[in-house]
């Protein structure tokens, strides 16, 4: 029988960002030099491959090329037979429609859960009521419904039902299918973006980290259906992921990268492993290990008091509601005067917060408290630094204002990476820090300015695109004034916006999925420059005192006791070692109460308290 073409096909290809004989300001060197690849269409039994690598070792690149994006070196390297036979539908035919990527970058969400989808410009927009017509519901989007002249649609178009059914089943989008798309969570959206791709029918389905930000009973339903499309190649799966990420059992083949576009090992998944045992020993397998103290966290009354150190977050009680629809606090809870309906929370100074929940169950809304960017803030019991939003008349109370509140508050989250402007220098997105809107002008003095040079410093060899070749990148900083946060990495966006949430030193730090994207390395040097500033470094694998400290030139500190740290995460090794108390929202409409507790000690090295706290 003569084997079938196969969908991609590199043959000796070299890739560009941009034409090799170009001028550009900056380097455009050769990417994947030499590269063989395939994507087989047929194959017993069915391959399915994961791109594997740190950041900045090029796994959205290699994705991208593989849909024909980049230039290829030369152009007959890279082709795509089978999709020109016969058994390829019509409208399948270019790899634009039969290689379907799915991405959660910064541009990604910059651009909404779809390109032609208009989106509300400011974060507070998603928790206001339906008010524009081109707030088009989960359903619309998720069948092509985003148009305000459609015109008539030929059957052929038309999504199976069956399959439409199944996807947003498994994803567990089915009571979300009439809300705006504006509405959905993070995790929310990116599992719509999944059920889009997957309502395509492509012939190839690429998924650049699928399992970053979603909680764990998600990626336990989700990694199912993916294996079951890997089972019946349809479409095939090309996934990426880090080398600490967990491998689905279902993955065949593995393509490993090393720095700078390279490959390093490519072929079926235990020969490739079995030469990358410091690959194997980090893959996570959800298991327990038997050398580890399991001592369960231990449970806490919410609200109970339990020091003296100053409230500046107080929930008394709060209930989010749309309309009918509680998607916060649809719950009694006990409270040290006895049960009260809805979310009784309190924050104090120098307190380490950990907030978990399933996707949807309400974190980002509740950040959204914290921060007083829900509208309803101004009308629920809650206190920010001692403040109503709205005081009794006569009872003289200050009243902070917005302003006053986002001044002592340091925030990093998908919301912010969104709307953060992607044509800010590096530089200026720390020194945002100091300034009271995205694209407002900083208010630094001598001090801010020294905490900025000194977080450029620190960080340039995650932050500096073209560190391994520059000369004294940590010395000369020009390059923050030169590079746009656009132009950088996921990685490194998340490293920029995390230094921002922090650098000022504000009341509160809150952290919503701020990690989720990073490599271990790079995550741990940020928790570390989270809890001791410039103070510890990393040599040699252990953490030590600082150049910095043993001169006396520390500028920029770590998290004291006056601070609190609210942090949300769906993975453990995510969430920073001083983290002690945790919350853990409910299923929405569960009408279960959120639970809490105390952990005695890091939460990564406690598999049995990570499961204690999902349920699982």
């Amino acid at each position: 029988m003569r084997p079938r073409l196969p969908i991609v096909r590199i043959a000796n290809g070299t890739f560009y960002r941009t034409h090799p004989n170009s001028l550009s300001s900056h380097a455009n060197p050769p990417l994947f030099a030499n590269l063989n690849f395939e994507i087989a269409s047929a194959s017993d039994p069915p391959q399915n491959w994961c791109v594997v690598g740190p950041s900045l070792s090029g796994k959205t690149t290699l994705l991208h090329l593989l849909r024909g994006r980049l230039l290829c070196e030369p152009p007959t390297a890279r082709s795509f037979p089978y999709l020109s036979t016969d058994a390829v539908p019509h409208d399948l035919k270019t790899p634009d429609r039969a290689i379907q990527y799915v991405g959660f970058d910064g541009e990604q969400m910059g651009a909404g859960l779809s390109g032609g989808v208009t989106t509300s410009a400011y974060i507070s927009a998603r928790y206001e009521s339906r008010r524009e017509i081109t707030d088009f519901s989960l359903r619309d989007y998720l069948m092509g419904n985003t148009e305000l002249n459609p015109l008539n649609k030929k059957d052929a178009g038309a999504i199976s039902s069956k399959l439409f059914e199944r996807s947003v089943t498994n994803l567990r989008l089915d009571p979300l299918l009439d809300l705006p798309v504006a509405f959905l969570s993070n995790g929310q959206g990116r599992r719509a973006r999944i059920a889009k791709a997957l309502l395509a029918t492509p012939e190839v389905l690429l998924l650049d980290e699928p399992f970053m930000g979603l909680d764990p009973p998600t990626v336990r339903s989700l990694d199912p259906l993916l294996g079951s499309l890997a089972e019946e190649a349809n479409p095939r799966l090309v996934l990426s992921a880090r080398p600490q990420d967990e491998l689905p059992k279902w993955i065949t083949h593995i393509l490993y990268l090393k720095g700078d576009c390279q490959v390093e090992a490519m072929g079926p998944r235990d020969e490739v492993l079995a030469g990358h045992h410091e690959y194997s020993k980090q893959v996570w397998t959800g298991g327990l290990r038997k050398d580890q103290d399991q001592a369960p966290a231990k449970p806490a009354v919410p609200g109970k008091e339990t020091s003296r150190a100053e409230v500046v977050v107080e929930l008394d009680g709060c209930q989010v509601k749309y309309g009918d629809k509680i998607a916060l606090g649809n719950w009694t809870q006990p409270a040290p005067a006895g049960e009260k309906a809805g979310l009784s929370w309190t924050v104090r100074r120098g307190d380490r917060w950990a907030v978990f929940g399933p996707n949807g169950s309400g974190k980002t809304t509740l950040v959204s408290l914290l921060c007083s960017d829900h509208p309803q803030t101004y009308s629920l019991p809650i206190k920010l630094f001692g403040s109503s939003r709205v005081p009794e008349p006569g009872s003289g109370e200050r009243v902070l204002t917005f302003w006053d509140i986002q001044s002592r508050i340091g925030h990093s989250s998908p919301e912010v990476h969104q709307h953060m402007p992607r044509n800010l220098t590096v530089r200026k997105v720390i020194e945002n820090a100091w300034a009271d809107t995205f694209k407002s002008i900083p208010k630094l003095d001598g001090d801010a300015s020294a905490k900025v040079e000194a977080a450029l410093r620190w960080f340039a060899p995650e932050l500096h695109p073209s560190y391994a070749s520059a000369k004294d990148p940590e010395t000369d900083l020009s390059w923050a004034d030169e590079y746009l946060l656009g132009e950088l990495s996921f990685s490194a966006q998340r490293v920029a916006l995390l230094i921002r949430a922090m650098i000022k030193g504000p009341d509160i730090v809150v952290l919503d999925e701020a990690f989720s994207g990073m490599d271990e390395p790079i995550r741990d040097k940020c928790t570390l420059f989270l809890t001791h500033g410039e103070e510890k470094t990393i040599r040699d694998g252990e953490v030590v005192d600082s150049d910095a400290k043993a001169a006396g030139a520390v500028k920029v500190k770590g998290l004291t006791d006056q601070q609190a740290l609210v942090c949300i995460s769906h993975i453990k090794e995510e969430v920073p070692e001083c983290v002690r108390e945790w919350m853990c929202l409910p299923e929405a409409n569960s009408e279960l109460p959120a639970r809490f507790g105390r952990l005695e000690r890091p939460l990564r090295s406690d598999d049995k308290g990570w499961m204690d706290i999902w349920g699982l």
